[in-house]
């Protein structure tokens, strides 16, 4: 497998992102080779920096950086040399499998979908997020790519997180919800309403509405949002995941006795800790591309990076593209009519 890396785009700096890179080279043997772009002397110190010198390391130059403050449309079109397009560009030629960026989200959804290209049943291509529950993980889509969704954008994330969670997580027949303020029918939007209409119509385990505090008591596989409600919800999880841990480790060491109970305890305190750590989720697909992109938080530390990899070669050895353009053609006839029977009723309510 080869995988590209857009080295300059995260906060932290290219050296975290190449040493992330090196631990992932020592943990994924699949991997071929590992093509760095971006501005060769500062990778090249960056590799001399961390101790990588992996033959399976390739370095592209680049000389743009699309920083966090671009306008994302603007810098797709304009920044041709910056190190998010190269990356996007050597997927599109074929030149690397799938590729890794923490740089701005709105440009590289804009830059990978100009350069690269939907599927072609697909009409959006959703950001899917692995999100952790009680005993279990739920994908959560669309985490920020589409902030404005039609109802057929929304029973085609629900198709492709179905996919996804069958693939990555194993569910035999995920439980598909639309995320909404109640369960009843009546509850919700114009749009989750006429998209909850559709997916009855689709070959999915659908079982209607979830609220917030169903998400995180196993009682669903795929929660699909459109990506404006869905980047709230993610931002929000990572913040209170944060807050809990660190409200733990305080009242842990308040006393010499909580102490002490947190020595005995620590097994079970460093698996909370694992579960509830963002960076052990690495990045999130942008599904429903002709080819593999990878969003990386872009505040991604060292093994965030080597996760997103592992993400990355997980999201290839299981074929989902092949698998979300299937699905997806065979159910598009059937749903084009099922929402023409939707405007139709909806007009006769009317």
């Amino acid at each position: 497998m080869r995988i590209a890396v857009d080295v300059m785009g995260g906060d932290h700096g290219s050296p975290v992102v190449i040493d992330g890179v090196r631990m992932a080279l020592a943990n994924q043997p699949g991997v071929s080779e590992i093509l760095l772009v971006g501005q060769k002397p500062e990778i090249e110190a960056g590799l001399q920096k961390v101790g990588c010198d992996d033959r399976r390391v390739t370095v592209v130059h680049a000389s743009e950086v699309i920083t966090m403050e671009d306008k994302p449309l603007e810098a797709a079109r304009r920044r041709k040399d910056s190190s998010m397009v190269r990356a996007i560009e050597l997927v599109r030629d074929g030149k690397a499998e799938a590729l890794i960026s923490p740089g701005n989200t709105g440009a590289l959804v804009a830059a990978s979908t100009l350069r690269i290209g939907r599927l072609k049943p697909v009409e959006r291509a959703p950001l899917a997020a692995v999100v952790p529950s009680a005993t279990q993980h739920f994908v959560l889509l669309d985490v920020g790519a589409n902030h404005e969704c039609t109802p057929v954008h929304l029973v085609q994330f629900a198709i492709m997180g179905a996919i996804y969670s069958r693939a990555i997580l194993k569910t035999t027949r995920p439980r598909v919800g639309i995320l909404s303020n109640g369960t009843e029918e009546s509850k919700g939007t114009d749009l989750t309403r006429e998209a909850a209409a559709l997916c009855q119509q689709a070959d999915l385990n659908f079982i209607g509405y979830v609220e917030g505090h169903d998400l995180f008591a196993d009682r669903v596989d795929v929660v699909v949002t459109d990506g404006f409600v869905g980047n709230i919800v993610l931002k929000s999880l990572e913040s209170i995941a944060k807050t809990i841990l660190g409200m733990v480790r305080r009242e842990l060491l308040a006393t010499p006795v909580r102490r002490l109970g947190a020595v005995m305890a620590r097994g079970a305190f460093r698996e909370l800790k694992r579960r509830m750590d963002p960076e052990v989720y690495g990045g999130v697909p942008l599904l429903g591309l002709n080819g593999l992109v990878i969003k990386a938080h872009g505040s991604a530390r060292e093994r965030s990076i080597m996760n997103a990899i592992r993400v990355a070669t997980e999201t290839i050895q299981h074929r989902i593209n092949e698998t979300i353009v299937t699905e997806i053609s065979r159910v598009e006839d059937h749903l084009g009519l099922a929402r023409k029977a939707v405007r139709a009723q909806a007009g006769a309510e009317a």
